[in-house]
């Protein structure tokens, strides 16, 4: 334990001051080859145009460097890959897209991670707005905010591990020590292994999500409402509107770009799930999702990085048109 806590603070002083000694190595190089100081008239003007050229790429060459080496090549390696066979040598062609389109497993992961889509952004951005509106409204709202807030600070295994205790099943005669069943048992109702329960354990592992991602949505949305001039609403008050008409006819109009980019942010996420799933069911019983399968057809049984590949680039397909209308949509609302 102490071996690891010294490498970790190693690796941190380590990575720090490296990044602190590189720019200020880099710093001083600009200034002693191209020094402003201890000259005068023209050159001292010209090699400070030369630092204001050549000091901001080299503050960001490192972030380039290290961006065409873990994202630029890894994607087009990735597009090569799908076109080669199960070793990723020989080409095949379309092959591994001909796969993909007839193969059942992949269809029913299409069908869940539209499930997730359909539920998981929507349920996440309701449940975030409204939080926000009720919390501004009572004196422990910030309480209340942190405490939903808290689930995001959780990783997706761990938010996992905590919802298995709840979803857990004991056979007949044994004490349900999972939440869920012992509340079914209190009703008078049978408990279930509810994570093996095709179709409806979908859900119940989106819940997992929507439980974490509420907290950013509401976040976001909190920050939105605050924006909205405060005369809009004394105007609307005095015209004679209830609270129903001011939330959803002034504020949901007012912060509706907000809401969007919200919306959007989660449903990129939910493309790419793949924790929560390798965590509760690792895709049994119908809850596979393409995340999942592209993790299990590249490095389980035997591995096949051809169709691996191939899903991860279905996956890249489907999230890029999402994420560049985010991006703009977040530029354009200034968030």
């Amino acid at each position: 334990m102490a071996a690891q806590i010294f490498s970790a603070i190693l690796v941190i002083l380590i990575g720090v001051g490296g990044c602190v000694a590189y720019f200020w190595g880099a710093n001083k190089f600009v200034d002693l080859i191209f020094p402003s100081r201890g000259v005068s008239g023209q050159a001292a003007i010209d090699n400070l145009r030369r630092q204001g050229l050549i000091r901001p790429w080299l503050f960001i060459g490192p972030a380039l460097i290290l961006l065409v080496v873990y994202l630029i090549y890894p994607v087009v390696s990735t597009i090569i890959t799908s076109f080669q066979d199960k070793s990723g040598h020989g080409f095949v062609g379309l092959a591994n897209y001909q796969w993909a389109l007839g193969d059942g497993q992949f269809r029913n992961s299409i069908f869940n991670n539209l499930l997730w889509l359909l539920v998981v952004p929507a349920a996440c951005t309701f449940l975030g707005l409204v939080i926000a509106v009720l919390t501004d409204k009572i004196w422990w709202g910030t309480i209340a905010k942190s405490l939903i807030f808290l689930p995001l600070a959780i990783s997706f295994v761990g938010a996992s591990v905590i919802w298995k205790f709840i979803y857990e099943y004991r056979g007949e005669g044994q004490v349900q020590i999972g939440v869920l069943n012992a509340i079914v048992r209190w009703f008078g109702g049978d408990p279930q292994v509810w994570i093996s329960m095709p179709f409806w354990n979908n859900f119940f592992l989106m819940i997992i999500l929507i439980w974490i991602q509420t907290g950013f949505a509401m976040v976001i949305l909190s920050s939105a409402l605050r924006g909205i001039p405060e005369e809009t609403i004394e105007a609307a008050v005095i015209d004679g509107a209830n609270p129903f008409q001011i939330f959803w006819k002034i504020m949901i109009p007012q912060i509706w770009g907000t809401i969007i980019v919200v919306w959007t942010t989660i449903t990129i996420l939910v493309l790419k799930v793949f924790d929560i799933v390798l965590t509760m069911t690792n895709g049994q019983w119908n809850s596979q999702v393409l995340a999942n399968l592209m993790f299990d057809w590249m490095f389980r049984g035997g591995g096949d990085f051809g169709k691996g590949a191939t899903i991860a680039v279905i996956i890249m397909i489907a999230v890029l048109p999402i994420m560049i209308w985010n991006i703009r949509q977040a530029n354009r609302e200034g968030l």
